[in-house]
């Protein structure tokens, strides 16, 4: 059972209740799923399970894969910084600091830094089990949507 809301939904069931999967993303929806939920300090937590897929030749996560989580991420933290608009990626930097594995619950939080009139920069970290993936910096722009 699900509900919907503005391109979320809300998880009522299983191991993901109350998180929310932001869909609407054919790339984000293919890589995932990816899950974000509001803590009770008002931060913003998203979060997967990394699978055999996820990995690369070597048996790591594979960095493509952090960096599209840290990208999904950047929105989750931002969500409430944008409001209704619609924002693309302007720039993201990422610096890998360890590795992940299969069946690691991988977690994103971070801070918005600073809000502007149409830019919106942001800063988090990707970990597992209390130790650093990787952490990253963003900036969303604010663009009108398409007709």
């Amino acid at each position: 059972m699900s509900e919907f809301a503005g391109g979320t939904h809300r998880v009522t069931e299983g191991e993901w209740k109350d998180w929310i999967q932001w869909r609407g993303d054919p790339f984000e929806d293919h890589n995932g799923p990816f899950y974000y939920r509001h803590e009770d300090d008002g931060a913003v937590r998203c979060a997967f399970v990394a699978e055999k897929r996820h990995m690369n030749g070597g048996g790591f996560m594979h960095g493509g894969c952090m960096m599209t989580f840290a990208d999904y991420a950047l929105f989750c933290i931002g969500k409430e910084a944008l409001g209704d608009s619609h924002a693309v990626t302007l720039t993201m930097s990422s610096e890998f600091v360890s590795a992940g594995h299969v069946g690691d619950f991988v977690e994103a939080t971070g801070e918005v830094v600073k809000a502007g009139k149409s830019v919106i920069f942001i800063r988090g970290q990707v970990s597992t089990r209390g130790e650093t993936l990787m952490t990253f910096t963003g900036v969303v722009k604010r663009v009108r949507s398409r007709p």
